[in-house]
């Protein structure tokens, strides 16, 4: 069985496919749900006082309201047998899109009083801050549903990623001091804060732009020793896959160790500010419904 993942490079021409299948699904999906959006604001469909936009929003803000659920089974012991914290986790980023979305179609795209006002702006901010936390999240853990990546396995993969790629030092004199220079740049602590938080900002960018380099390097030595050596094209196309995996493993892990402390600190910072706004959002989503029905 294949096992699909959108990070790094495909691992066969069926994955290929697969992803490329799964992109344009969701850009099919997302293109849909524009038009539908277009037409529900422009009045084409129903009314925002009609019984059906009231049943979206209700289960929208129901949703949004389980929200609550992930934090309170992380905290609360009592919750463990009520499932694995990977399938609540689910639940809440399903919730987290799908429970905006429903109020988004309920309000038809539009702000009438300032009640509602008030909720649909605290609905979007928790929307974009969950958004910036999954964001930050798949950095400091291993995968999207993984657990929590500490600093120290991740010097040791740095550490075995070294080891695998010094088998590449030898097709280039020039590919393991390049790579030494990357590496210490990574971790290089000295400069001014706007100069560290360029460096933070620019890191992968710059591991991606020197692993095309010495790929491409590594890829013409390989060709120039079968001219030379000889030996059957298939070897030449197995060692190059083998170098660029190490190449790649090796200028990831670079990244994730000399980043990981900062992901960290970030990812606190984002819990102490994302709760606040749940808070804001219940609030504001009570005082409309309460605001709705009495008048």
């Amino acid at each position: 069985m294949t096992v699909i993942s959108l990070e790094g490079e495909a691992n066969s021409s069926s994955e290929k496919v697969l992803r490329g299948v799964w992109r344009v699904s969701i850009l099919v999906l997302v293109s849909l749900l524009v038009f539908l959006a277009w037409l529900v604001r422009a009045g084409g469909i129903y009314d925002s006082n009609s019984d059906f936009a009231y049943n979206i929003g209700l289960i929208g803000g129901l949703l949004m309201l389980s929200l609550l659920l992930y934090p309170l089974r992380k905290r609360i012991p009592a919750l463990e047998r009520l499932g694995k914290m990977e399938s609540w986790f689910k639940f809440h980023m399903v919730a987290g899109i799908t429970g905006p979305l429903l109020v988004l179609f309920h309000s038809t795209f539009k702000t009438g009083s300032l009640n509602g006002a008030m909720a649909l702006y605290a609905m979007l901010l928790v929307a974009i801050s969950g958004v910036v936390g999954r964001f930050i999240y798949r950095h400091v853990h291993r995968g999207l549903y993984g657990n929590q990546l500490t600093l120290a396995e991740a010097s040791a993969e740095l550490q075995a990623c070294a080891e695998h790629v010094r088998s590449v030092y030898a097709l280039r004199p020039d590919i393991e001091p390049r790579l030494q220079a990357f590496h210490d740049a990574a971790f290089e602590q000295a400069g001014s804060w706007p100069s560290r938080a360029w460096r933070f900002a620019s890191l992968k960018w710059r591991s991606q732009r020197l692993a095309k380099a010495v790929r491409r390097d590594a890829k013409n030595a390989l060709r120039k020793q079968f001219r030379k050596h000889g030996g059957g094209r298939r070897e030449v196309i197995v060692n190059y896959r083998l170098a660029r995996e190490q190449i790649d493993r090796y200028l990831d892990s670079v990244v994730k160790a000399s980043q990981l402390s900062v992901w960290e600190k970030l990812f606190s910072f984002w819990h102490i500010v994302h709760i606040p706004f749940l808070y804001l959002l219940v609030f504001s989503g009570v005082v409309h419904v309460v605001a709705v029905h009495m008048y």
